[in-house]
């Protein structure tokens, strides 16, 4: 009996260690840069990728409707400053590789148009940051923009650093200038040993893959 009482809080707390792990995937209202305006419609959402995502899509919007879509490419808000980690090119490396893929899979969803005319959407997005830490944990550096690097306490006193992405974006009506769909996420990169070492832009690209990936499968009726 004894043993199946400690199978049994075992589960528990595995399963509790999902949740908190699910929960820490979703950026926190506290995090949200200012860039939409707008957040309080977001819902939580699991994307075709497997990633929770705070979106909110109009209920009257139908794809069928629109026959192109302006890419207006991603920036950085606010500006971001480099660190002795995360170099300049690391930001503008990063920031070309997101505006690559996204457009990309953009792309393959709607033809692009060189001016948004009505019957077309129009893409607005930034990467996008925050300026806190989390409880218990102390961070290497804080930057206010989307690469945030965080640390967990190790055995030799050193801390293992994730790199994460900070990501808002939204579609909009061209003919209304209404958005129709917003989105707001984060996601973990690759971790980085101490705070010694640089973050690449190879670090995050699984991150901005992803991204891609939910674009390209994204389906309007799984709301």
């Amino acid at each position: 009996m004894k043993t199946y009482n400690k199978v049994m809080l075992a589960s528990v707390l595995g399963g509790l260690l999902v949740l908190n792990g699910c929960s820490s995937q979703v950026t926190k209202p506290e995090k949200y840069s200012g860039f939409l305006g707008d957040y309080s419609q977001l819902k939580p959402v699991t994307t075709p990728s497997g990633k929770t995502v705070m979106r909110w899509i109009d209920p009257s919007f139908n794809k069928s409707h629109y026959t192109s879509l302006f890419y207006q490419p991603l920036t950085y808000f606010p500006t971001p400053k480099p660190t002795d980690q995360i170099s300049q090119d690391t930001l503008n490396g990063v920031l070309d590789y997101a505006n690559t893929r996204l457009k990309t899979a953009m792309q393959r969803r709607l033809p692009l148009t060189n001016t948004p005319v009505p019957g077309s959407l129009i893409f607005k997005g930034a990467i996008t940051g925050v300026s806190t830490s989390t409880q218990g944990i102390q961070f290497y550096e804080v930057i206010p923009v989307a690469l945030v690097i965080a640390g967990t306490q190790t055995a030799t006193g050193h801390r293992t650093k994730n790199t994460e992405l900070f990501f808002e974006g939204e579609l909009i009506d061209a003919a209304t200038g209404k958005a129709v769909v917003k989105v707001v996420r984060m996601g973990e990169g690759k971790s980085v040993p101490n705070s010694s070492q640089q973050v690449t832009v190879n670090d995050l690209k699984s991150v901005i893959d992803n991204m891609a990936v939910d674009v390209t499968q994204f389906n309007e009726a799984a709301q």
